[in-house]
């Protein structure tokens, strides 16, 4: 950490101390993870250990003292279905314990009856979005619960935030056609790399879409895996001539970000100083604008 951070850090300490001013001054990461080992008071998922959890613990207030030495101070909590299954309650906790400072995609028991109302009293806690999956399922959007799910985003403002490897692509631009009026923000640029040629260009085609919106985010998990992550360049500026800068985000991915070499003020400064094709407006959509608009409104 450098003299400016370390200060930063001294100035603000955690969320309670930041006035609302500075928390609307700062970045938001737009996907990140938390998890704790007070699992009396937030029981993980049935059959995991506190043992089993990698990084032993994140909670999030590390979260908050990591955004805040790259002056983020808002972040988008993600829904972390390997330690914590359906249960959104230590998310929502975090929520209501550092107002302001956190939005919630969360995640939802499709098996449960009543789900439209489900989500409605859901979002007063703060959960503006929903992770959806195909899990191997390749009639995975054409469940009841679901279509459920998409035509509560769209009366409520609830978006759905699909995590799809690229194959899944051209499935979900029927979706986005038929709920065109629900909004939907795709984690991790659909898992595209560089390989994926056909599947970013139908990436692409979306973005005619009103309400479609992608994540540049998990850098450590592309390309060579470790800064400053160059090659990811040509990829996110396509992205960006097709989608513009109101319709991306950045999100960091802790803690995975923090691993093997790779840090927090490396991902974030592949957007802030490393794209020479966007302007400074440009800038403060991806990294805060789009997703207060998207998560925090």
């Amino acid at each position: 950490m450098n003299r400016r951070n370390a200060l930063l850090l001294a100035a603000t300490g955690l969320a309670g101390c930041i006035t609302k001013s500075h928390l609307d001054s700062g970045f938001i990461d737009a996907h990140s993870h938390i998890w704790t080992t007070d699992i009396k008071r937030f029981p993980l998922h049935k059959g995991v250990r506190t043992e089993d959890l990698s990084p032993n613990i994140f909670t999030a207030e590390d979260l908050i003292r990591i955004g805040l030495t790259e002056n983020v101070t808002r972040h988008v909590l993600i829904s972390h279905g390997p330690y914590h299954g359906y249960n959104n309650d230590y998310y929502t906790h975090a929520a209501l314990k550092h107002s302001g400072v956190f939005a919630i995609v969360g995640a939802i028991n499709p098996a449960l009856e009543d789900i439209p109302d489900r989500m409605r009293a859901n979002r007063k806690l703060g959960i503006t979005g929903y992770r959806i999956k195909p899990n191997n399922d390749k009639n995975w959007l054409e469940t009841d619960p679901m279509k459920a799910m998409w035509e509560t985003g769209a009366s409520e403002n609830i978006a759905m935030c699909p995590l799809i490897d690229p194959k899944y692509v051209a499935d979900l631009a029927a979706m986005c056609n038929r709920y065109h009026n629900t909004t939907v923000v795709i984690d991790h640029c659909a898992r595209i790399d560089s390989q994926h040629k056909e599947e970013l260009n139908q990436l692409c085609t979306l973005a005619k879409l009103p309400n479609v919106y992608v994540k540049i985010s998990a850098f450590y998990a592309f390309g060579s895996k470790k800064p400053p992550y160059l090659e990811q360049i040509p990829r996110i500026k396509q992205l960006f001539e097709s989608f513009g800068p109101e319709k991306l985000m950045w999100g960091s991915d802790c803690p995975y970000q923090l691993e093997n070499g790779n840090t927090y003020e490396a991902s974030i400064s592949l957007v802030r100083e490393r794209l020479n094709f966007i302007s400074d407006t440009d800038k403060e959509w991806m990294l805060g604008k789009t997703a207060q608009k998207v998560f925090f409104s």
